[in-house]
């Protein structure tokens, strides 16, 4: 099977729950902590374009540091200097498959681009039903 990537930060429940759907897919990926690694400027961009969001889509507007750099009115170049520069700023989880490459906020929607179905029920961390007994995904109420 391809190669499966997600830029993951352990500390994140979103990203624990995304790294979850994956592997109940029956996939083992390549787990990048971009805290520790991130990625570089030709990497990050690469990242933006094939999500095809905005660089704004992918910047943690909540955290405290991008209120303290005045990032608020900064320009695509300037954002993504602040992300290189301090990898909290990058929103996450990012998921990269043969299928696409998606920001997965909720964790669910990971499961637009998996290459493998789920192979069985997946409950979020807070106990929310995501995948049923038979692998199908829930609908939200």
């Amino acid at each position: 099977m391809e190669e499966t990537t997600i830029y993951h930060n352990p500390r994140c429940g979103t990203s624990r729950n995304t790294l979850g759907l994956i592997r109940n897919a029956g996939i083992e990926p390549r787990v990048i902590e971009y805290l520790q690694s991130p990625p570089d400027r030709a990497t990050l961009l690469d990242l933006i374009g094939r999500m095809r969001v905005p660089v704004r889509d992918v910047v943690r507007s909540k955290e405290t540091l991008y209120a303290e750099l005045g990032l608020e009115d900064a320009d695509d170049d300037a954002l993504v200097d602040a992300m290189l520069a301090h990898p909290v700023l990058i929103n996450r989880p990012i998921v990269v498959t043969s299928r696409g490459v998606k920001l997965c906020r909720p964790s669910e929607q990971v499961l637009d681009i998996l290459p493998a179905p789920q192979r069985g029920e997946f409950r979020k961390e807070d106990g929310e039903l995501v995948v049923d007994a038979n692998g199908r995904r829930v609908s939200a109420a």
